[in-house]
């Protein structure tokens, strides 16, 4: 489900199965001007990336671009189609003795998902957690001009100034046919999760990344607790054979998804906030109890640490293996099941102002020690470290990646219960402390401005309009996220409640509970919330009559 709920629509759909395939079908939508956007195999971006223009439109699939080109051993390379999956990255770099050394938890992305969206692991290490600073070589077919018969395709790599756009693409600049990404020698790696009190989180948290390579920490704020990835390198020699298959992305029974959705529903509805925080310590104390997925041989959990080659514990993804067995298992957030529905706000925040953001929430779970139960339901918040990058559109700094996943509720109308915190968390890490959202995640009102945030954003656009000078790959979603068009944002009933707007009027607060704003006050913008700036307000009545 897009932010906006809207259903997205084209006239065709193509599914090249070469590259030649594809500059034909290329060139014979930019002689028509017809508008284009890329599909993957499996899913698509919670922002509306993959909507074409208007509703005729053509998409392209890459479903069938999924071949293996090249593994270079010498060179330590793999040269990939776009539509070849992470999960096959790993498993054909580990044949030749070598390994992507970081990459996304979930590994049913494409390659030209990833470079697409910025998607990342956790570290600070080497080049950094993001896939695309592993790329050398991209190949990218775009329109041409009449003399190039309307198609051109254009060979990047690290010499090139237009390969620090095409790294982080959005997909506005053409389809990504190739990829070549820089591999290293297959290693070992060991794995303990270390449970702590967050009473020092904001400091751990700006020094843990330094520490340990694939460090990262998810966080339950209302139990004050964080559990700590250490996590490491270390010699082949080193014996152990474990596994990481990660306990949510495993197939789940569909009648058990659908139970756990109507409990949810119900705690929501009776605005239940102990139900909550039960159902968060049995969901958090479970995965804990079982390693979240770890096993020292494949098969047992006996104890930390878990050691393991790369490929076994880097990526997992098994739901994705669910039989064809009519919708009984399938992955828990699948929309032909009645399962998981959810926000998920996700956004980096720079390691030099981490500490106070941390702070900030924990003084927020002091006012309202149950606000944050919802999140131990989705485990926690998810902190991955990512460094800067010298992708356009990448990071600009060393930052911590805050992966937020919370209750959506089916009516777009209905107030999620403490919704004002959560809404408060969002809008200080965006707005008070600069942060950057990812790409593909979350709702409209974090893009707001975004594209002010990156130092090199008019060299992207330069390239933009020097591959796709008609915007054939363009939307409007597209341009209102690169500043060239208004409204990220959109202003109808009920729409700061699903994330699409800030309420920025002058607005007459007036309270459905006494804490929120302070009655009979003029407040000036909803951006920052009155528990932590009285300047500013968030209310469910200011959201909800206002917006």
């Amino acid at each position: 489900m897009f932010p906006d709920r809207s259903v997205c629509k084209a006239a065709n759909v193509a599914y090249p199965a070469s590259e030649q395939e594809l500059i034909s079908i290329v060139a014979a939508a930019a002689m028509t001007k017809t508008r284009i956007k890329v599909a993957t195999r499996f899913s698509h971006s919670i922002p509306k990336l993959v909507c074409p223009a208007g509703q005729e439109g053509l998409l392209i699939s890459t479903k069938h671009l999924n071949r293996v080109l090249k593994l270079d051993v010498q060179a330590m390379t793999v040269t990939v189609e776009s539509g070849v999956t992470l999960r096959r990255v790993i498993e054909e770099s580990a044949k030749a003795g070598l390994a992507l050394p970081y990459g996304p938890y979930w590994w049913g992305l494409t390659v030209g998902g990833m470079l697409g969206t910025g998607a990342h692991g956790s570290s600070l290490w080497g080049r950094g957690s993001s896939v695309h600073d592993y790329a050398v070589e991209i190949r990218i077919v775009t329109p041409g001009n009449p003399e190039e018969e309307f198609v051109k395709v254009r060979v990047l790599n690290e010499s090139h100034q237009d390969f620090y756009a095409a790294k982080v693409s959005l997909g506005v600049l053409g389809v990504i046919s190739q990829v070549t990404l820089k591999l290293e020698p297959l290693f070992k790696r060991s794995i303990a999760y270390v449970q702590k009190s967050d009473s020092d989180l904001g400091d751990q948290a700006a020094i843990f990344g330094h520490r340990h390579e694939f460090a990262d920490i998810t966080w339950y704020p209302s139990q004050r607790k964080a559990i700590y990835r250490v996590d490491d390198r270390i010699s082949s020699n080193t014996s152990g054979n474990g596994l990481y298959n990660f306990f949510p992305f495993r197939p789940m029974l569909s009648v058990a998804m659908a139970v756990v959705r109507a409990t949810e529903e119900n705690q929501e509805s009776l605005r239940d906030a102990d139900g909550k925080c039960i159902g968060g310590k049995l969901v958090t104390s479970t995965l804990n109890a079982f390693a979240f997925g770890l096993t020292n041989d494949g098969v047992v959990f006996a104890g930390y640490p878990v050691i393991g080659y790369q490929n076994r514990l880097q990526s997992s993804g098994t739901c994705l293996d669910s039989a064809e067995d009519s919708m009984i298992t399938g992955c828990g957030w699948d929309p032909r099941i009645n399962g998981e529905f959810f926000h998920q706000t996700t956004f980096s925040v720079a390691l030099s102002v981490v500490k106070n953001f941390i702070q900030d929430i924990q003084k927020l779970v002091q006012m309202e020690p149950k606000a944050l139960c919802g999140l131990e339901l989705y485990n926690g918040i998810i902190m991955r470290y990512v460094k800067a990058s010298n992708a356009y559109l990448g990071k600009q700094e060393d930052s911590l990646d805050f992966d937020i996943m919370y209750y959506r509720s089916k009516d777009p109308m209905a107030p999620r219960l403490y919704e004002d915190v959560l809404e408060e968390i969002e809008q200080l890490a965006v707005f008070k402390y600069g942060g950057l959202p990812h790409w593909g995640k979350n709702r409209n009102l974090v893009f707001d401005g975004v594209i002010k945030k990156y130092k090199n954003a008019g060299e992207f656009l330069k390239v933009k309009q020097k591959f796709d000078p008609l915007g054939l790959f363009s939307s409007e979603w597209t341009d209102q996220m690169l500043g060239l068009k208004e409204g990220v944002t959109i202003f109808k009933e009920g729409c700061a409640l699903e994330g699409l707007c800030i309420c920025s009027q002058d607005i007459h607060c007036a309270p459905s509970k006494g804490y929120f704003c302070r009655p009979g006050k003029v407040y000036k913008d909803a951006r920052v919330c009155t528990r932590l700036s009285s300047d500013f307000c968030f209310c469910e009545s200011c959201v909800i009559n206002c917006c």
